[in-house]
């Protein structure tokens, strides 16, 4: 419920669903697999909302980036897979570490980025050139593959790799960010059911949870500062960060 409820307001709820799916006991790579599980249905929702967005973006480039984050979310899905238990233990302080990172500084280096190309690349609106168009690309199949593995941060790596193709409203990119990440999610939950590897019964009960999470979250997000619910999620991302380091 708390995981919905941040994801809600100011996302990070991974910081708590799959630190504690890991402390009952389930094994990490069948924890992450059953994390994404649990969470992807609010993504998918989360796309219904922003269907005027996504009339407005530009068909190609969209196509091209929901082929290369189906193919890199299943190639993530699968490097998961055949990664052994003791060595997946060993990445998780760091897959966390940079997750913490990425939500705690992407924001002001996303806006940075932006403004950059803003006042270097002077291009008409609409038209990508075709070296950065394929590094755009090539970024958004680097990020799905990441997000099939383990997926922490992958919005605020998204964000930037809009900012590279030249977009600026924001709304716009977080249509398109949600809409690629659905994607990259479901094709690594399918590669999760095939395998066997979701706890089902944790997986039932955190999707519950979630639903009642997001829905109270959406609901109060107004009265609630979401400067405050960051900081929140950033001490959690830092506490599990310090805790896989050190203290497991």
């Amino acid at each position: 419920m708390l995981a919905g409820a941040l994801n809600s307001v100011a996302g990070g709820g991974s910081f708590i669903s799959f630190p504690t799916l890991v402390f009952t006991g389930v094994p990490p790579i069948n924890a992450n697999a059953t994390n994404t599980v649990a969470l992807w249905p609010g993504s998918v929702a989360s796309v219904g909302a922003y269907r005027t967005e996504l009339s407005q973006q530009d068909r190609r480039m969209v196509i091209a980036l929901v082929l290369v984050s189906v193919i890199g979310g299943l190639s993530g899905a699968e490097l998961l897979l055949r990664t052994p238990q003791e060595v997946f233990v060993a990445l998780i302080p760091w897959l966390l570490l940079a997750a913490t990172l990425l939500f705690t500084f992407g924001g002001n280096l996303t806006a940075r980025l932006r403004t950059w190309i803003n006042n270097r690349l002077k291009r008409e609106a609409g038209h990508t050139p075709a070296a950065l168009f394929a590094l755009v690309v090539v970024a958004q199949f680097l990020i799905a593959v990441y997000g099939g593995y383990f997926g922490g941060g992958i919005g605020i790596l998204m964000l930037a790799a809009l900012s590279l193709a030249g977009m600026t409203n924001i709304h716009n990119m977080n249509a398109l960010k949600t809409l690629l990440a659905s994607f990259i999610n479901g094709m690594a939950v399918l590669r999760f059911i095939i395998s066997g590897t979701i706890f089902w019964p944790q997986a039932v009960l955190m999707i519950v949870g979630a639903i009642i999470g997001g829905y109270g979250g959406a609901s109060y997000a107004r009265r609630i500062n979401p400067k405050y619910v960051r900081r929140f999620v950033i001490g959690v991302g830092f506490a599990m960060t310090f805790y896989f380091f050190f203290l497991r």
